[in-house]
């Protein structure tokens, strides 16, 4: 199949240059649809940074000694409980009021519905002048073969069966450099640009409340009860055991290098696991005993009351 030189020139060709033209305009609206940027509140980050330093102390803790760890561990786990870190200390058996009422998130969701709708409408428009000026358009030929599983992919709006699998119809050249240009607005826009093809998918899905989420509020759009967070993080820190990640280093480094038998790790483990049962032995065994000396003295009293009725 032949095709036509005007196709190139006057379908191919200008539906990329469109969609870069559109990718810069879209960047540049977005930059000054942001404006100036708002400071951070100080509780609100100070509720995050509690979370991820429990969250590195839990991942981490084998890096400092055990002493410090179990200090790190009782000080978080008794703020978590306290709700030291918490935004609103005391507003814990409060009432949570309407959402919708709160001024700084309703200009927060405002901000984020604006940004998708320039993400949204662009891609609409472009899909749109396509499907009615080029529809059934078929444009070029990959050099490379395909199976296959690519036809409906690559020959959208094409309904042709005996057609091979490279070719491409117009609305698929139109999701391949959607997709595809991405390196070509970094290039042009520098990193973090707002003409992001995967950003225009997810505002599709979310529909604006993505934006809005901020750290301590859900991808609906809810405000998160962090107590509740913190009282399930104290819970996981609670349940990680501390294990010194340079003990026995030098034993280690000496069987690595073949100085040392690999088996002196062998019974260094066995002997640090005889210990901790022994050490667990004892405990209960005490333990024991402490229930068993306040029966022993109640057997004794009713016995001795029982004497006495006599």
């Amino acid at each position: 199949m032949l095709l036509d030189p005007a196709i190139r020139d006057w379908v191919l060709i200008p539906i990329m240059i469109v969609m870069v033209l559109v990718g810069i305009v879209r960047h540049q609206v977005t930059v000054l649809l942001n404006g100036t940027p708002k400071k951070a509140d100080l509780k609100s980050a100070r509720e995050t940074k509690a979370l991820q330093r429990c969250g590195i102390l839990r991942a981490h803790g084998v890096h400092i000694p055990e002493h410090a760890f179990h200090a790190r561990k009782a000080y978080l786990s008794e703020a978590f409980e306290k709700g030291t870190y918490l935004k609103e200390p005391n507003a814990g058996n409060k009432p949570r009021g309407n959402v919708m009422q709160d001024p700084a998130y309703v200009e927060t969701m405002m901000d984020g519905m604006k940004k998708n709708m320039m993400n949204i409408v662009p891609q609409t428009v472009i899909m749109g002048w396509i499907n009615f000026f080029f529809s059934g358009f078929v444009l070029v030929r990959l050099p490379f073969p395909l199976t296959v599983r690519f036809k409906g992919m690559l020959q959208r709006g094409v309904e042709t069966h005996d057609m091979d699998v490279s070719w491409v119809s117009s609305l698929s050249w139109y999701f391949l450099n959607l997709f595809g240009l991405q390196s070509v607005f970094t290039l042009l826009l520098g990193s973090g640009h707002a003409a992001d093809a995967m950003r225009d998918m997810q505002a599709m899905s979310t529909m604006g409340m993505g934006n809005a989420a901020g750290p301590n509020l859900t991808p609906t759009g809810q405000p998160q009860d962090m107590h509740k967070i913190f009282l399930g993080e104290k819970e996981n820190l609670e349940l990680t055991e501390h294990e010194w990640g340079l003990e026995n280093v030098e034993t280690r480094l000496l069987v690595k290098y073949g100085k040392k038998p690999a088996s002196v790790l062998l019974d260094q483990k066995k002997a640090k696991i005889a210990k901790a049962s022994g050490r667990l032995a004892t405990a209960g065994s005490a333990s024991s005993a402490t229930v068993a000396a306040p029966s022993s003295a109640a057997a004794a009293a009713s016995k001795k009351k029982g004497r006495r009725q006599v």
